[in-house]
């Protein structure tokens, strides 16, 4: 979710700059970063389960059980993807080789995905990688509140019961897949930018 519209929200603000696009993303973003995961489960719990019964309340069964869990653990990356991308596109937006490919008549499109957006996506795939730790640290609140079976209200209850074996082996595994998404997130940026190589 994170992905899917922090970067394109981010692209429309950068590319409607200082227009009424640009501010209604960036002042959603603002929101989405504000907000505390375990408060906006709450509200959407209230709202969308109790008073509208629209969705779920509690538990995994079925496919309605996995919106609001994933709509509260990915508003904040979100929000932090979309700002940044705002960020590094307005940069790149304002190369000369961007103006170049304006000037040559290149479509919007290609000017936009092809140039503008592969240059910006360094900072953007930084961010993606550094957020993993955080995405795992939300998951212990979302999933505790929502009452979902995984890895964050097994940390949870290992606490409650001080299961300490359990306890070291979840903080291994997420400082390993930290680490890893940070090799992958490297990775990718040195395939990204062919200036950016590794010894």
């Amino acid at each position: 979710m994170a992905v899917v519209l922090g970067i394109p929200m981010g692209m429309c603000a950068a590319i409607y700059r200082n227009h009424a696009a640009d501010h209604a993303l960036m002042l959603i973003a603002i929101a989405g970063a504000s907000i505390a995961n375990f408060w906006l489960a709450l509200i959407a719990m209230d709202t969308f389960s109790v008073k509208l019964g629209w969705l779920p309340l509690l538990g995994a069964e079925g496919w309605k059980s996995y919106i609001l869990p994933s709509v509260c653990l990915g508003i904040f990356p979100m929000a932090v993807m979309s700002r940044m991308t705002r960020s590094s596109m307005v940069d790149v937006l304002g190369e000369d080789y961007i103006r170049t490919a304006r000037a040559k008549g290149l479509a919007p499109f290609y000017v936009y995905f092809k140039h503008a957006l592969r240059n910006a996506l360094i900072p953007i795939v930084t961010i993606i990688a550094l957020n993993f730790g955080s995405l795992i640290g939300g998951a212990v609140v979302t999933e505790s509140v929502f009452n979902w079976p995984g890895i964050g209200r097994y940390l949870v209850d290992s606490v409650r019961y001080r299961d300490y074996p359990v306890i070291q082996g979840v903080t291994m595994i997420t400082v390993a897949s930290v680490v890893v998404m940070n090799l992958v997130g490297e990775m990718i940026i040195a395939r990204i930018n062919p200036k950016i190589r590794f010894d």
